[in-house]
């Protein structure tokens, strides 16, 4: 991210604007994740994760699962609200929380490397795409690549406004990057489409905005039977 959006993803925990949180765990993650035939031993990644329960459901299915999240006070809230008492220690240009099988790098994504991560199987990707900014989720997935290894599957999951480019003249093209980064490598299915109807981010516009949940299953090419 650039040091404009770190400083507004920060700013939205300090003022615990965080309508995005799930209070629940996923729905589309206990659905979907079985379709990626992991070993409960699995080492999981989860890019951007706050402090979802989806890591806790993750760790409960058995395996290591390895979060990073910019915000501290996000990293602090996942331990103390699930009563987790967790170590800290100072690693590189993070610091990381553990507990028995989950680990949180605090700090920026981009500052990851693939030997913070090891040998991750699977990522799972909930909405973190669509939650950066347009100008950055090239980036985003391009980094997300470099730091996995070849054979390793993800659950991505994509909140999307089919409409918007009706509205403001810009596509919401989240499918044709996925596409064009991932097409190289990955065999890409789409799993699910939900259209659902979510108020509007401007408290002035009272109409509910239509979006889409999608769930897109990304399985390595050299991993296809």
């Amino acid at each position: 991210m650039t040091g404009r959006d770190n400083e507004l993803w920060q700013q939205s925990w300090r003022d615990r604007e965080t309508a995005f949180h799930q209070k629940t765990v996923n729905p589309h993650l206990v659905r979907f994740w079985s379709s990626l035939g992991l070993a409960a031993s699995d080492r999981v990644f989860v890019p951007l994760c706050g402090k979802s329960l989806d890591l806790l459901w993750l760790a409960q299915q058995g395996h290591t699962v390895i979060g990073v999240e910019l915000s501290p006070l996000a990293a602090r809230a996942f331990f103390r609200e699930n009563r987790i008492q967790a170590s800290r220690r100072r690693v590189g240009e993070f610091t990381l929380w553990e507990h028995g099988r989950i680990s949180i790098f605090c700090g920026d994504f981009f500052q990851l490397s693939a030997a913070d991560l090891g040998e991750i199987a699977a990522v799972f990707d909930r909405a973190s795409l669509t939650a950066l900014p347009d100008e950055i989720r090239g980036d985003y997935l391009e980094h997300l690549r470099k730091i996995l290894p070849a054979a390793c599957k993800i659950l991505l999951l994509t909140t999307e406004e089919p409409d918007a480019g009706e509205t403001d003249g810009q596509s919401f093209a989240v499918a044709d990057e996925i596409t064009r980064l991932y097409a190289g490598a990955f065999d890409i299915k789409l799993s699910h489409v939900e259209s659902l109807f979510e108020p509007d981010p401007d408290p002035a516009i009272r109409q509910p905005v239509r979006v889409e949940e999608k769930v897109y299953l990304l399985l390595p090419k050299n991993d296809l039977d």
